[in-house]
């Protein structure tokens, strides 16, 4: 009896041990998972300056605003997985989303109405073929052309149809977009983009990425063809609504060898904007990383974008502001462009005066320290400038520091700041109506809160 209990008591303890495992196991290969999600994001900021002065320039106005904004975000999550040996007849896997945001200004009236930031469904086979429809955020490479732009609170969604292939290094993906008003279902194609999602009529991308094998070297090309709603509802002859297309096409490059992390890109958009005005521009970036140790590394980058030759002004004797033959400035207006060219959003994200734009180059160096486990530090420097040159106007825009620092409390929570000083040239006071006294100050913080609320599988 004895010796029963010696075989007795290490065949419990095993299988004690052995039951989480046994329990993972099963949980793992349930055939369908359902997922609830909340997001709670607190953003505040701090400006002197940074925005576009309206009216006279030598107007007394308040360069100062202080604001706290919410979003509060609900996300449904259905996934059915591929066949198992249960259920052999199972060979597509399916996925459902749902995300439903609210958005606000801590202090405005009335309540905020729900909207739908994603919505869509996803049906994948075990070749790597998929086919997913409906309103998605779209994020292709390092988001530069394509990307949600999550910064901006309300983020970008696009209504898209796309088919595409994931497997052996190999991606590609076709996506469809048609745009309509809701109040012309019953007659006319006329799309007023004020009300819509996206300013685009229609969208037709092609993306394309492989992974080399056993190198760190990734490729992808892309060709966008977008079409803009051009003349005016109603109008005629020339005047008469028609769609004006113009095309991106570009490619982007990363090659991550331990160490070291090199991008480039180069990208060219053709075509005509919805004044049927020629457009030939281009852009080129590049970026390097270098993280000696896993606390710390350092960057250096710089961005190239076309700018327009001259600034459009009226005649002697005329009205109004003379149209472009040629439209030579780059307008990257589908990506997160909060990541690129410096965090106070002067470009791209707001116009010059006059919708004017001499391009832009920036070149940046900055470096990020890792103190503590989870907490980021991050600086970067950038020069500003023009891409082209004004008559009687100096070229450098002004000279950015930015200072970030995240830190993430546990899975669920994280907190984020930041702070942005700049001195601004006459010649950026001249084409932003902003002060150029070398006093424009930025600061933000983020608190964010992201549970999953239920989760289960059957």
């Amino acid at each position: 009896m004895k010796h029963n209990r010696f075989f007795i008591r290490p065949c419990c303890l095993a299988v004690v041990l052995l039951l989480p495992i046994t329990a993972w196991g099963q949980q793992a290969d349930k055939e369908n998972q359902f997922d609830i999600g909340l997001q709670m994001l607190t953003h505040g900021e701090l400006r002197n300056g940074g925005m576009i002065r309206e009216g006279d320039g030598d107007s007394e106005k308040e360069n100062e605003a202080k604001f706290l904004m919410n979003r509060a975000r609900l996300t449904v999550d259905f996934r059915k997985n591929f066949a198992s040996a249960e259920k052999p007849l199972n060979r597509f896997a399916v996925e459902a989303k749902v995300v439903a945001q609210s958005l606000g200004v801590w202090g405005m009236k009335g309540n905020n109405a729900l909207s739908l930031s994603e919505a869509w469904a996803k049906l994948s086979d075990k070749t790597g073929l998929f086919m997913q429809m409906g309103r998605q955020a779209l994020a292709y490479d390092d988001e530069r052309i394509i990307g949600p732009n999550d910064w901006a609170m309300t983020a970008l969604a696009h209504d898209v149809f796309k088919l595409g292939y994931e497997g052996h290094g190999h991606k590609a993906h076709a996506i469809l977009a048609y745009n309509q008003n809701s109040n012309n279902v019953d007659g006319g194609t006329y799309y007023n983009k004020e009300n819509g999602v996206q300013p685009y009529k229609t969208m037709h991308t092609l993306w394309y990425h492989y992974d080399v094998p056993k190198v760190p070297l990734g490729v992808s090309l892309l060709g966008m063809n977008v079409g803009m709603q051009a003349g005016y509802e109603g109008g005629k002859n020339d005047y008469a609504p028609h769609i004006e297309y113009q095309q991106v096409v570009g490619g982007y490059i990363s090659f991550r060898p331990k160490r070291w992390s090199v991008e480039g890109s180069y990208y060219r958009q053709m075509g005509r904007n919805e004044e049927g005005a020629e457009i030939d521009a281009w852009m080129a970036s590049g970026l390097a990383t270098w993280t000696p140790r896993d606390m710390f590394g350092f960057q250096v980058g710089f961005d190239y974008l076309s700018g327009d030759d001259y600034m459009p002004v009226p005649k002697p004797g005329t009205l109004g502001m003379p149209k472009h033959e040629k439209i030579k400035y780059f307008l990257p207006v589908y990506g997160s462009q909060h990541k690129f060219y410096g965090a106070m959003d002067f470009f791209y994200l707001s116009n010059f005066v006059n919708t004017f734009s001499p391009g832009l180059q920036n070149a940046f160096v900055g470096a990020f320290v890792k103190p503590v486990k989870n907490l980021h530090i991050g600086v970067a420097y950038h020069y500003l400038a023009m891409a082209t040159k004004l008559e009687d106007m100096d070229m450098t825009l002004g000279h950015e520091i930015e200072v970030t620092a995240s830190y993430k409390l546990q899975d669920l929570v994280s907190f984020s700041a930041g702070f942005t000083y700049m001195t601004g040239s006459e010649s950026m006071e001249r084409l932003k109506r902003d002060r150029g006294d070398g006093n424009l100050r930025w600061g933000w913080f983020s608190v964010n809160f992201s549970p999953k609320i239920f989760s289960t599988k059957w």
